[in-house]
């Protein structure tokens, strides 16, 4: 990693839709075993049997406290505060100026102490609460953090492992474990159980949309607590997720992964200095425009209007009310026609030039997947997010499209670039294609739709 910043990168390549479009950033891996079994029966496991998942190395954490930290926060995100606790989590958010999304990740109030909050995710959302703590400290406030990069960055263990556990009979695997019924607990709450003799917590959620809990500990306590979980769940067909089947899980969730982050407005300027440039990570896709703003996307986009409070005073309020009171397009899942998926697939053993490869299970060739959605020849979305999802023998992607394009309406996905990029891993002969795909509900199944949500 050089020590250029965003903003020296920006000046010497002239546009930062250029620099990310051809920057190099390497694959996004999960540092765990690619298949335990096979990826479509761990995808299946999910929504059929048990599931568990190990997250505890992939993710980067940033540790936080401090008396003043909660201002801070509340001052750049739309999140509301007013009833944050210790047991509580919550899906944090931040925007520019202008309302357009930063990123996303979790933010999990274990207790008062200095490390009390943790804020987990990818790093993009992370980089600017670094630095907005940083600037903090040195204009003397009582904020402190403590970055943990992901296993593949990090030297040593982890400070946590994490163990997501969900499917049908994810509550049969527990009522197991601890011998009675599972723990109530709210969802996005955070409960103190015990799995072997160990103290654990215990947080709410599913990564894939279905009923589960993601259990978390000190490190020195994983191997032994992963032994119980597996043991009980021996007799429900229990099986451990991979890499590949878990990085499909978003497009169950119905959570883009990834957004594009806005930071490229004056707001942002000290940020870009400050940013190194290896960081930003690249873009990927069939959307090409000089315009650096046809790639951002605003919190209510991508369903993420739910985070969002008007109760507190954050950077970029005025504009995000004005987002909020006239969106103009919000999340959907593209269910890409099954011919269309073939042809690519078909191009690769025919002569001539191929498709742009398309990737099983997931189909992301850069931290940001932007590609291009038509309808009668006129863009009205942005697909981030593709993959095949076994259980329904799918082939979708998480999409924002136009508030006045419906579900049930057939549009297009452009796949592949053109120009082509010069990232590495692009392929370096390819044509661009376009694929029939119909507008469905995000999250596309129902039980998603309906139980896997985050409140403010």
């Amino acid at each position: 990693m050089t020590s250029e910043s965003l903003a020296e990168a920006i000046t010497r390549v002239g546009s930062p839709v250029e620099l990310l479009r051809n920057q190099n950033w390497p694959a996004f891996t999960f540092p765990v075993a690619p298949e335990f079994t096979n990826w479509r029966d761990e995808q299946r496991a999910w929504n059929t049997t048990v599931a568990l998942m190990d997250q505890s190395h992939h993710m980067t954490q940033l540790f936080l406290g401090g008396a003043d930290l909660i201002p801070l926060l509340s001052s750049i995100s739309p999140n509301t505060f007013a009833t944050f606790r210790p047991g509580v989590a919550k899906q944090l958010i931040s925007v520019n100026k202008d309302g357009y999304l930063i990123g996303d990740g979790i933010l999990f109030y274990n207790s008062e102490g200095p490390e009390g909050l943790v804020l987990i995710g990818h790093h993009i959302l992370i980089d600017w609460v670094r630095f907005n703590v940083e600037k903090a400290q040195a204009a003397g406030k009582d904020v402190a953090y403590r970055l943990e990069a992901n296993s593949h960055m990090r030297q040593g263990p982890p400070t946590f492992y994490r163990y997501e556990l969900q499917g049908p009979q994810a509550d049969e695997v527990m009522t197991k474990v601890f011998g009675g019924p599972p723990p109530e607990i709210k969802f996005f709450h955070i409960g103190d159980v015990e799995i072997a003799g160990r103290p654990v917590k215990a947080l709410r959620h599913g990564m894939a949309g279905q009923p589960g809990f993601e259990f978390y500990g000190a490190w020195e306590d994983n191997e032994i607590v992963l032994d119980a979980l597996m043991e009980a769940g021996a007799e429900f067909g229990i099986r451990r997720v991979g890499a590949k089947a878990y990085s499909s899980s978003p497009l169950e969730s119905g959570w883009v992964p990834t957004p594009f982050p806005a930071v490229f407005d004056d707001d942002f300027a000290e940020y870009r200095e400050w940013l190194p440039a290896a960081r930003i990570g690249s873009v990927a896709g069939s959307l090409y425009s000089d315009d650096i703003h046809d790639f951002y996307m605003t919190p209510h986009d991508l369903g993420l209007g739910r985070s969002v409070r008007f109760d507190h005073d954050f950077h970029g309020r005025e504009a995000l009310e004005r987002h909020a009171a006239e969106p103009k397009r919000r999340k959907a899942t593209l269910i890409w026609n099954a011919d269309d998926v073939a042809a690519v697939v078909r191009s690769q053993v025919e002569p001539g030039v191929p498709a742009k490869w398309l990737d099983f299970p997931k189909a992301r060739y850069g931290l940001y997947q932007m590609d291009e959605v038509l309808r009668d020849g006129r863009r009205v979305g942005i697909s981030t997010d593709a993959g095949y999802v076994a259980f329904d023998q799918l082939y979708m992607s998480l999409a924002t499209v136009d508030v006045d394009v419906p579900d049930g309406s057939e549009v297009e996905v452009v796949w592949g670039e053109d120009p082509i990029s010069q990232k590495d891993g692009v392929d370096a002969q390819h044509r661009q294609v376009n694929i029939r795909a119909t507008v469905a509900p995000a999250p596309y199944h129902e039980f998603a739709r309906t139980v896997y949500r985050a409140d403010g």
